[in-house]
């Protein structure tokens, strides 16, 4: 059985359905209005082989902050719900990605407790209607609602398009690693039984 999940979400701010397969081929859809973020999206599912459907409609005539933060929001009740009881999955997932000039370090725990680390230097500049400050609101959303501790560094880069591809590239081929099936674990792979 495919581990997936749907989440709909809607405020005064923004309309969003989103639609997540775990154990996919890396297939996107994705509209949310805002290009590069689109791209990064897009990125995302491949890299971390999920099938990905993001619609999302919101207030860009203000900009594109609550259309990021509340696809990030939905994202990660997506994966917390696909995982269900996380029965056999590896848990944990990291990976260091390399993009030009920049080096990013990515690395999880779906351990039930979330916690955010953020030590990515940016430069705060305009990647179309995507500023980029907008990537940390969106990984601490994800990071929130997906339960996880999630710790991402960039160790060096200058380019900020470099360093935000490879943030989001590094972050998907970690968390395909850590919600892969362990062939070895039946079951939850915690002493205490639980990951909640």
């Amino acid at each position: 059985m495919a581990r997936s999940a749907e989440v709909n979400r809607e405020t005064s701010e923004t309309q969003i359905n989103l639609r997540l397969v775990l154990d996919g081929t890396g297939k996107a859809e994705v509209e949310t209005g805002v290009g590069f973020f689109d791209h990064m999206l897009t990125l995302f599912a491949k890299h971390g082989a999920v099938d990905l459907i993001v619609k999302a409609r919101g207030d860009l005539h203000i900009d594109a902050h609550h259309t990021v933060e509340d696809v990030g929001i939905c994202l990660g009740q997506a994966i917390t719900k696909a995982v269900g009881d996380k029965a056999g999955i590896r848990r944990y997932g990291h990976f260091t990605l390399p993009m030009d000039e920049s080096l990013v370090t990515a690395a999880l725990d779906l351990s039930g407790r979330p916690f955010f680390s953020w030590h990515v230097q940016v430069a705060n500049e305009q990647l179309g209607a995507f500023n980029s400050t907008l990537a940390e609101e969106f990984w601490r959303a994800v990071g929130a609602t997906g339960l996880m501790n999630l710790h991402v560094l960039c160790h060096y880069g200058k380019n900020a398009h470099h360093i935000l591809e490879a943030v989001f590239k590094a972050s998907a081929r970690a968390l395909r690693m850590a919600v892969e099936i362990d062939p070895r674990v039946s079951g939850v792979p915690s002493t205490k039984g639980t990951l909640t």
